[in-house]
């Protein structure tokens, strides 16, 4: 019997598992069911015997798992300065996967105490200082979570100068890490370390503080986050492997009913020639997460971001019909359109959550007049001439016209100012591979890479599809 490795994605709806014949390469069978909040491991059971591997028709050699169940990874990020520390912090956090509830910069008020409280976080990501610089803040800011009255897990990524002394604010219970420094000195991003650590921290406590460990019995164990799984993917799908080569530059889009994620993989370095770069260096891999941009749960921020005339206009509604179904959905975010007319309005919501998740991912440029004359300046990515888009969730992959969505992700300006895609390639995670496909990369990445190809492009999205 081939051996075969069983890869599950927890979710907060569904459980979704994917088993994967090693020898072949290929995906032999999938399974889902309805993710079980009081006990994950029923659902998780429900889905494994989907692939009938209760009955021994596969022999797993392992069963990985990530999760985003249970409200996902929250985190809040700390830093010295806003543009600088704070933002890398927060692009650490992101990156393994976490959903920022907030980002603090200077030192923290007796108000940013009361609301870290309040936030409830999961994990801290306390970072300030370059190496050898600043020490007084991130000290201080230590000192104030240390009287937190709920311990919490928190990796520190600062000033390595007095990484140890920060540690020992904290009493025991916090259980702190320490990685290095997200941004060693000025200019200078680093975050892989830090996104390491949080992942560490995921696996040995917030597995357990989340109830997950139910599910042990079953798995080998949940190795990261959904969102990290899936930005993994897409980095193996990017720069390949020594045997294989990547596809080159890429964003991801995975709009679902409550967030709006979008991966980009690439240096985002000016197309344009006379463009300077201005702020920190962007991550080749970078993650952002839009928490009012989602089709069900936040549908009434997302339609005050587009605007209920726009909406009406888009749809052929009147503007009364849209604020009601806007309500609905609001009200019920497990509905599902009934009609072709229903269809439509879902269309329109995903295709307005890519446009405005990708525009605000993407860098932008802006004119600036020195003695010299004009000068055009770049703050962000530059993803003009990224290759391929990659669409996810829900919204997309149960949809009859996928593409109608995805193509928000495109520049339709010619003079536009962001650095959109101009003519991408549109493909659809038809088979919700790319979490399960990040699990894999862990372990066998090569393997990982053809399954990725394979099915992805299988999927493709073009006109003349529809």
């Amino acid at each position: 019997m081939n051996e075969v490795m069983v890869l599950v994605d927890i979710g907060s709806t569904f459980t979704k598992v994917t088993a994967v014949d090693m020898e072949k390469r290929v995906v032999q069978s999938r399974s889902a069911a309805p993710t079980t909040p009081a006990d994950v491991s029923v659902g998780l059971q429900n889905a494994l015997e989907g692939l009938n591997l209760a009955k021994g028709v596969l022999q797993p050699a392992r069963v990985l798992a990530c999760s985003s169940a249970a409200g996902g990874l929250r985190m809040v990020a700390i830093g010295l300065v806003e543009d600088l520390t704070a933002k890398a912090a927060k692009q650490a956090a992101l990156g393994a996967g976490a959903r920022v509830l907030k980002t603090f910069s200077f030192q923290l008020t007796e108000e940013d105490r009361e609301e870290i409280i309040s936030l409830r976080p999961d994990i801290i990501l306390l970072a300030g200082g370059t190496d050898g610089g600043n020490t007084e803040n991130i000290l201080h800011n230590a000192k104030v979570l240390a009287s937190l009255p709920e311990p919490v897990p928190v990796v520190i990524a600062g000033n390595r100068s007095v990484a140890q002394e920060v540690a020992r604010c904290f009493p025991e219970s916090f259980s702190t890490s320490i990685a290095a420094n997200v941004m060693p000195q000025i200019g200078k991003l680093q975050v892989e370390p830090a996104r390491e650590a949080i992942r560490r921290v995921f696996m040995e406590k917030i597995i357990y503080a989340k109830g997950l460990t139910k599910a042990s019995r079953l798995i080998n164990g949940i190795f990261m986050p959904t969102p990290a799984a899936v930005l993994r993917a897409g980095q193996l799908l990017s720069e390949g492997t020594a045997v294989t080569k990547g596809w080159g530059d890429l964003v991801i889009v995975d709009v679902g009913g409550a967030t709006t994620d979008v991966h980009s993989l690439g240096d985002g370095m000016p197309t344009k020639t006379g463009v300077v770069v201005r702020g920190l260096p962007e991550p080749y891999a970078k993650r952002t997460v839009e928490g009012d941009l989602g089709v069900r749960v936040s549908v009434v921020s997302l339609t005050e971001a587009v605007t209920v005339p726009v909406m009406a206009e888009a749809t052929g509604w009147s503007e009364e019909r849209v604020e009601e179904r806007v309500r609905m959905l609001n009200d019920q975010p497990e509905t599902l359109p009934t009609n072709a007319e229903e269809v439509f309005f879902d269309q329109i919501l995903g295709y307005q959550a890519v446009r405005l998740g990708v525009g605000r991912h993407v860098g932008k440029l802006s004119e600036l007049y020195t003695p010299s004359g004009l000068v055009w300046i770049q703050d962000g990515k530059d993803l003009s001439k990224v290759s391929r888009v990659i669409g996810t969730g829900g919204v997309l992959i149960n949809s009859d016209a996928p593409l109608t969505m995805l193509e928000g992700a495109q520049q339709a300006e010619v003079a536009s100012l962001e650095l959109r895609p101009e003519s991408p390639q549109y493909f659809l995670d038809g088979d919700y591979i790319l979490a399960a496909m990040g699990l894999l990369a862990q372990e066998h990445p090569e393997t990982a890479l053809t399954v990725l190809q394979n099915s992805l492009g299988e999927h493709e999205l073009s006109r003349r599809d529809m």
